[in-house]
C-alpha cells in the first residue's frame, strides 16, 4: 500500500502517487467557491476532514446514495491504496442519531433518487449537489457548503469511535506535526521529535513554523543579496544599468511559485497557514509581473531616447514617449489586478464598477493635471519651442529678461525656461499653451536695428559722407547679409537728425548677434566721429562758455570728398552700383584685429 510505503521509505516518486491519487478523489469535491489559488490546499483538507467523518458515522444504503456509481468507482480506487474508504458503498443503513445537526432533505423524493438535484446524508449538513455544467455534469459531489464546513463537522465528530476499519487512523489530529506529502522529512523521523516540536500553534507544529520562518529568512537574505548586486551593476557597468532593473523581479517570477508549493508540500501545511502561503506567493508573484512589466516600456524608451539623435532627453517628444510607456505600464498592471484578482476570488463585476467609481473621482481631483495634459499635447502637435530654444513668451507683464530665456525642459506638466538673468521659471502646459510665444531660434537671420540722432551742426554733404561710410562699412562687413544694406537719413526730430541703420545679421544665436551688433554700434560710432559730426543730445544744452563748433578740417574734407564723387558721376545715391558694391563687399576685418577669434 502507498501509505505503508511512504512511512518507511518516503521517496518523491511515492510522494507524487500519494499527491495524484488525492488530487483525483479531489474530483469529489465542489471546490467553485474557493478561489482557484487555494483550492488544492483547501480540497486537499477539505478530503482529509470529511474522510475522518464519513468513517465515524453511520450512512444509509448505497442504493440511496444518488450517482453512488460514479463515486464508488472514485472510491474504489483510494480504498485500493489505502488512502480513503468508499464510504458511499459500504455503509449500512444509520440506526442511531449522528451528533451532527439535521437540517430537512434538500432531493425530491417524488420524482426519483436519479433526478436529484442535491442530496443531504440523513441527519447530518453534509450534501451532495449534481453539477450542472463542466466535464463532470450530470455528476454528484459534495457541495462547496459542505466542503467550506468540513473542519465543523470533524471537531463535532473527532470523539466518536471509527466504525469501519481504515489503514491509517486519526490523520487529521496528525497532520498539524506529521508530514504526508513531503520527501525530505520522514514520518518516522518527525515521530522522533521532542514533544515541545510536534505541539500544535494554530494548528501547525512548532517544528513546521521553525521550517516556515528559516525558509523566509533564507529567501528574505538572497532577495536582498540580489537586489544589492543589482545595484552594483547598474552603478558600475554601462551595459547592465537597464538589464539590472529586471533582476529582482525576474528573480521572484522564477523562484516564489515553485518555492511555495515546494515548502506548502514538504512541510504538509494545513487550514489558514498553507491557504495564507498560496494567497501571499501568488500575490508576490503577481506583484512581481506588475513590476516587471511597469519597468520593461520605460527602459525600452530610455534605450530609444538615449540612442536616437533626434529626441531630446528632455524635449516634449521625450516626455510624450515616456508618458506612453507609462500609459502601457498602468493599463498592464490594471490587467494583471483583474487576474489576480480573479484568482483570489474576488468579484470581477464589483472591480469594474469600484474602477469606474475611482476612475471619476480621480477625474474630478486631477482637473488641473489633465488640463496641464491637453496642454502638453498642444504643445506637441505645434512645436512652438523645443528643448534649447530661446524664445520670449506672454504678453507685455514686465522688463524683457522676465519674459525671455532658453526653454531647458519640457515635460507632460509643465515647462522650464532659464532666464538671461539665470533664474528658472516653471510654467504649467495650460497656461504656456495659451501664451504667445515668439521663437528666436527659429530664424535663419537676426535683424539689427538702431536710429542714430546727428546734430543738426551736421552739413548736406557731412551726412551723406556718413550714409556712405554706413553702407560702404555694412556691405564690408562678413556677417551682414543684406546685399543692400538700409541706411536712410529718415527725418528731422525735435533735437537731431534722424538716421536709420536697418540689416540683417546672419545669425540666429542670440548672444553671438549681441556680439556682432557690438562691433558694428563701435564702427558707426567711429564713422560719425570721422565725419566731424557727434550725436545729439534729446534735451536742451546751455552753453557759458564759447562754442569752439564743429571740426573744420574735417567737415572741408568731408564736403570735398563728396564733391569728387560728384565730379567724377561715382556719388552712391539712392543706392551703390553692383560694381561699387562688389568693390566694398567683405573688406573689413571681423573679428576686428586684436580679438581672440581674428585668427580662427
Amino acid at each position: 500500500m502507498v501509505v505503508e510505503q511512504y512511512w518507511d521509505n518516503p521517496t518523491q516518486e511515492v510522494a507524487r502517487e500519494i499527491q495524484r491519487r488525492m488530487q483525483k478523489v479531489m474530483q469529489l469535491l465542489d471546490l467553485s467557491q474557493v478561489p482557484p489559488v487555494a483550492r488544492e490546499s483547501k480540497g486537499s483538507d477539505a478530503l482529509i476532514y470529511l474522510y475522518e467523518v464519513l468513517n465515524r458515522i453511520e450512512l444509509p444504503p448505497s442504493e440511496e446514495i444518488p450517482g453512488s456509481e460514479a463515486m464508488s468507482d472514485m472510491a474504489a480506487v483510494a480504498v485500493q491504496e489505502g488512502e480513503l474508504a468508499d464510504q458511499a458503498t459500504t455503509a449500512k443503513k444509520a440506526k442511531s442519531v449522528s451528533p451532527l445537526p439535521t437540517p430537512s432533505p434538500k432531493s425530491d423524493r417524488e420524482e426519483g433518487v436519479a433526478k436529484s438535484v442535491s442530496w443531504t446524508i440523513p441527519h447530518t449538513d453534509i450534501t451532495l449537489v449534481r453539477v450542472a455544467e463542466g466535464p463532470q455534469t450530470g455528476k454528484f459531489v459534495f457541495s462547496a457548503d459542505t466542503v467550506a464546513r468540513a473542519a465543523e463537522f470533524y471537531d463535532r465528530v473527532r470523539h466518536l469511535p471509527y466504525r469501519r476499519e481504515i489503514p491509517l487512523r486519526n490523520y487529521a489530529d496528525m497532520r498539524p506535526y506529521l508530514s504526508m506529502s513531503g520527501w525530505l522529512v520522514s514520518p518516522r523521523l518527525i515521530q522522533g521529535f521532542p514533544e515541545w516540536m510536534k505541539r500544535s500553534v494554530f494548528r501547525q507544529a512548532v517544528w513546521k513554523w521553525l521550517a516556515l520562518g528559516g525558509v523566509i529568512l533564507v529567501y528574505v537574505l538572497a532577495l536582498i543579496i540580489i537586489r544589492r548586486l543589482a545595484v552594483r551593476l547598474r552603478r558600475r557597468i554601462e551595459r547592465w544599468r537597464h538589464a539590472s532593473r529586471f533582476l529582482l523581479p525576474v528573480t521572484l517570477l522564477l523562484t516564489i511559485r515553485p518555492l511555495a508549493s515546494f515548502v506548502s508540500q514538504q512541510l504538509t501545511l494545513t487550514d489558514v497557514v498553507a491557504e495564507s502561503l498560496t494567497l501571499c506567493a501568488e500575490a508576490l508573484f503577481y506583484f512581481a509581473l506588475a513590476w516587471f512589466v511597469w519597468q520593461l516600456p520605460l527602459v525600452l524608451t530610455e534605450m530609444f531616447i538615449s540612442r536616437s539623435p533626434r529626441v531630446e532627453g528632455e524635449s516634449l517628444d521625450a516626455h510624450l514617449l515616456r508618458f506612453v510607456a507609462r500609459t502601457l505600464g498602468v493599463i498592464a498592471i490594471i490587467a494583471i489586478i483583474f487576474i489576480l484578482s480573479a484568482q483570489l476570488g474576488a468579484p470581477l463585476f464589483s472591480l469594474l464598477a469600484g474602477f469606474g467609481v475611482g476612475g471619476i473621482a480621480v477625474a474630478l481631483a486631477a482637473q488641473g493635471s489633465i488640463e496641464n495634459f491637453i496642454g502638453s499635447l498642444n504643445l506637441f502637435g505645434d512645436k512652438p519651442v523645443r528643448v534649447g530654444d530661446f524664445c520670449r513668451y506672454g504678453e507685455d507683464a514686465g522688463p524683457d529678461f522676465q519674459r525671455i530665456g532658453t526653454v531647458e525642459a519640457i515635460g507632460m506638466r509643465s515647462t522650464r525656461i532659464r532666464g538671461i538673468d539665470n533664474t528658472l521659471t516653471t510654467i504649467p502646459n495650460a497656461d504656456f499653451s495659451k501664451m504667445h510665444i515668439v521663437n528666436y531660434s527659429t530664424r535663419s537671420q537676426i535683424l539689427f536695428l538702431t536710429m542714430l540722432s546727428l546734430r543738426y551742426e551736421t552739413t548736406e554733404d557731412q551726412l551723406r559722407y556718413v550714409l556712405v561710410s554706413l553702407r560702404e562699412m555694412l556691405v564690408a562687413h562678413p556677417r551682414v547679409v543684406d546685399e543692400e544694406p538700409s541706411v536712410r537719413f529718415t527725418g528731422m526730430s525735435d533735437s537731431a537728425l534722424d538716421v536709420e541703420v536697418r540689416v540683417d545679421i546672419n545669425t540666429n544665436d542670440y548672444f553671438d548677434f549681441r556680439s556682432v551688433r557690438e562691433d558694428i554700434l563701435l564702427r558707426i560710432l567711429s564713422i560719425v566721429r570721422g565725419s566731424g559730426s557727434g550725436f545729439a543730445f534729446p534735451s536742451q544744452t546751455l552753453y557759458y562758455s564759447r562754442d569752439s563748433g564743429l571740426d573744420k578740417e574735417r567737415r572741408e574734407a568731408a564736403e570735398a570728398r563728396v564733391r569728387e564723387w560728384a565730379a567724377a558721376h561715382e556719388m552712391p545715391f539712392p543706392t551703390f552700383t553692383p560694381e561699387q558694391r562688389n568693390k566694398r563687399k567683405n573688406t573689413l576685418d571681423y573679428p576686428p584685429e586684436g580679438s581672440p577669434l581674428a585668427d580662427r
